[in-house]
Order: structure tokens, then sequence, then C-alpha cells
């Protein structure tokens, strides 16, 4: 007998047909009704049993969170809620679950508590929505890309480089901690590690992906990156993915074109396709906004938010314009920003970046050409000798999503840049062949996939949208 899934039955009208379903139970009410969800849609099913033609040691092995079997007949529901329904004539348990260990019963828990459970918490509404908004997010970014004559590339992950600069990195050894070989000078002996020398796990796959792009034209990467921050706020994970596309001969502007129907476009299909998890996650933060001081709410709910990226055209703002609009603005002048706008030159934090998108554009925003002291190397030196061909996309209730710039494609600034940040030219060398080697402009940028994930979702803590978070002493599962 074919077995099916919720999803399909919900769209079913083969009534009176025999089926098979699979699942786990989530309710089971007056030893008549059972709840189902197999995990295809956030949508349950109602399976009506014959209590009188069931077994007493069946009826008390249904609890939530048990696995099962059932055989029956899909009819027309004449219950509210639901438009079918199966009346079992079977029902077999395939895995039981005890309901005095079982942790997610149902009830409202804390997301601290499902994120002690982790390996369960994909059972509740909340994270399943979670999961498949992120699973079709993914599908998305492959899809647009490879739409748009993009090949997908595999950075390392290993690697001997820090792109960002920022010294934030996971070392990868196979050295005895218990005996660490040193050199003359008391220091680490590498040249008897694994590799002959320090690696470490990689922060980012742009360098490795720039030079593919100088011979594919077209790539992007989306992989695992991982950063050693000892940082524990909502915003920060030690592990996570990066989607990171390189194009040769593209120049900031088209950089930004880029960026801008990238997002639009994946946003729009995980909409379409995501329609039943989206509004459930929209009905979900309308709730918890409720409970929130008047002045902490959100102006937008969540369809709001995405609607209002995708409909409204990004604006285009230089960094000194912005700095000028913070500095003049109200909140700044009457003490409102936690970080105040004073000095040329300072990095916006997120509640600036917010106040630009919310507040005063009311659209999306990206911000370019910035201080070259707060940006990093490989990014491309305007003129002016102060400022970088930099680029930030900003977006509601979150400020900073995306990243990126036109690269530094002339072979002296890049190593009068590297020598000033005294980074050493022969880690590199590979990276500055390729401006020794048919040079050209090209430009990429960084999308932290969780990042996105936490917008589309409206989750405000970013552990709760990876399937398992590793943070600050926290590895577990």
């Amino acid at each position: 007998m074919q077995r099916y899934t919720v999803a399909e039955l919900l769209q079913s009208e083969n009534f009176l047909q025999e089926i098979n379903i699979k699942g786990w139970v989530r309710t089971f009410r007056s030893n008549r009704f059972i709840a189902l969800n197999d995990g295809s849609t956030i949508k349950n099913i109602q399976c009506v049993i014959d209590f009188e033609n069931t077994s007493e040691s069946v009826l008390k092995k249904i609890n939530t969170g048990a696995a099962v079997s059932i055989v029956g007949t899909l009819t027309e529901s004449q219950g509210k809620g639901q438009t079918v329904e199966i009346n079992v004539s079977k029902i077999e348990i395939l895995g039981e679950s005890n309901p005095d260990e079982y942790p997610i019963q149902p009830k409202k828990h804390s997301f601290e508590f499902l994120r002690e459970n982790a390996h369960l918490r994909i059972r509740t509404n909340t994270f399943g929505a979670i999961m498949r908004v992120r699973s079709t997010l993914s599908f998305a970014v492959h899809k647009y890309f490879t739409e748009n004559g993009f090949y997908n590339f595999h950075a390392p992950i290993i690697t001997g480089s820090d792109a960002e600069g920022a010294g934030e990195m996971f070392r990868v050894s196979t050295l005895n901690p218990k005996n660490i070989p040193l050199n003359e000078n008391g220091e680490i002996d590498y040249t008897q590690d694994f590799f002959s020398k320090e690696t470490n796990l990689t922060v980012s796959g742009q360098l490795e992906a720039e030079t593919y792009a100088m011979s594919l034209g077209k790539v992007y990467t989306f992989g695992p990156t991982f950063r050693a921050e000892n940082s524990n706020t909502s915003r920060h994970l030690a592990e996570f993915w990066m989607i990171e596309p390189e194009v040769a001969f593209n120049d900031l502007d088209a950089n930004m074109d880029l960026s801008e129907d990238f997002i639009k476009n994946i946003l729009s299909y995980v909409m379409t396709h995501c329609h039943d998890d989206i509004a459930f996650l929209d009905q979900r933060l309308t709730q918890e906004e409720k409970s929130k001081p008047a002045i902490q709410r959100s102006e937008m709910s969540l369809l709001e938010k995405l609607q209002f990226v995708i409909e409204n055209n990004f604006k285009r703002v230089t960094y000194t314009e912005a700095f000028d609009i913070l500095r003049n603005s109200k909140p700044n002048k009457k003490k409102k920003f936690k970080y105040p706008i004073n000095e040329w030159g300072v990095d916006l934090q997120s509640e600036h970046e917010r106040f630009l998108v919310e507040k005063h554009f009311k659209c999306p925003v990206i911000l370019f050409d910035y201080p070259a002291s707060i940006k990093a190397f490989y990014m491309r030196l305007n003129d002016d000798g102060k400022t970088v061909r930099a680029m930030d996309v900003l977006f509601p209730g979150i400020g900073e999503i995306v990243g990126g710039s036109q690269r530094e494609e002339r072979l002296d600034v890049l190593k009068e840049k590297i020598k000033a940040l005294e980074i050493d030219e022969k880690e590199l060398w590979w990276y500055l062949d390729t401006r020794k080697f048919g040079t050209a402009v090209h430009s990429g940028f960084g999308l932290g996939f969780e990042r996105l994930v936490q917008f589309t979702t409206g989750m405000g803590n970013i552990r709760d949208v990876i399937p398992f978070p590793r943070t600050p002493e926290n590895a577990e599962f």
C-alpha cells in the first residue's frame, strides 16, 4: 500500500480511498482523536480511531512523541480547522514515547529550554517551520546562482590564511597537546605538525573564490565558516554558513545590483513555497511582540518586513552621507543612541543602521564607500585615499545583512595595504599572483546564511535558526 505524507493528504480530494500514513503523535484526546505530524507540513492531520475496537494495550501507547503507522480511509472532515481526516482501520506503534520522560509536551516551552533539547526541538511547530524555511532558502540560493550562470565553488575548510585579518580562528593541529614541540625561540614548532605550518578553520572562502572567478567568471561558495569570537550575543555563532559570490569584471555598482536582485529573488521564492510556515511564524512573532513594552515593539509584522524588502528599491547612500544624517539626527542630538555619532570614520552599529532603514529612508539601504580604516585589506581604495569601494546592505529589524566590495585588483596598491597591516606577503603569494597574471576589476559579497534565516523567520536569536548552535562553552550534540 502506498504511503502518503500529511502535506499530500491535506491537499487530496480522493475521499474514501484507503491510505497509509506514518508520523509522530502530537496530541491524543478523548481516546479517539490523534493529531499526527510527519514533518512535511506545519499542519497536523486528524486520525479518528474506533477505541471500542482498539486494544487497551495499544491505546496506552498512543502518547505524544510516539511514532505510529496508520492505515485508514481518507474522508471529508466534519470538524472545524481541517478539510480531511482519516478514519483509522489499523494502527501500529512503531516507537513508544514515555509521557513522563518526553520533554516536548504539547505546551509552551522557553527557547532556552528548547536549546537544551536541540535534538528534539524540531518536533515543535516553531522549529519545524524554521527548518523547512531554512531548507527552502538553501535551495533558492543554489537555484538563483545556477540560473544566472554561476558555478558552485567548494572553498577549503582548512586554511593557512586569515581572510578577515581578525585573528579569531580555530586552530587545526595534530600535535600532542601534552608534549608540544618548540623551536629555538621557544615558539610552537609547526614544521612538525600535519601540514608543516600553522593552519586554521576558515572564516571565509572569499580569497580562494576570487582566484576561481578570475577564470570561470562567476562563482559562489556556500559552506561552513568558523570564528573563535568569544561573544555570547543573539547575533553571533562560532560555526555558521556563508554565501559568497565573486564575479569577474563586476564593479561596485554591478555588485550592488547583484545583491539586491539576489535577495529579492530568494525571499520571493520562500514566501511562495513556504506560505503556511511563514504565516505561522508571522502570527508567532505578532503574539511575542504584544508581550514587549510598547517602546520595544516592532512597527512591522514579519510579512510586512519581507514585503518591505521585496517591494522597495534599495536606497544607495555613501557612508559620508549616512554619517551626516546620523550625526544630525534627533536620537543622536538627544543622546538616545547607545553609541554616539561624533567623528567621521566610526564603525556604524546596528542601532544606526536600523535608524537609516526604518526611520529615515523607510526602505532597505545599501551604504558604500566606507572609511578604509574600518574595512578589510582586499577592498579597492578610492582615489581620495581614505575610503574604499565597500558596501553593506541594511535591513529592517536586523541592520547589516550583506557585506561586500569591489576588490583591489592593482598589485602595487594591494601590496602596500598588506604591508601597512603587517601581513606576511609569503602567506598570500598565491592571492597576489592573480594580480600579476590577467588582473581585472572584480567584486563580490558575503551573506551569513543564518542571518538571512533569522530575518526570514523573525527569530530574535540566531541560535534558533541553525540545527545545533555552536557558541562559547556550548558544543553539545
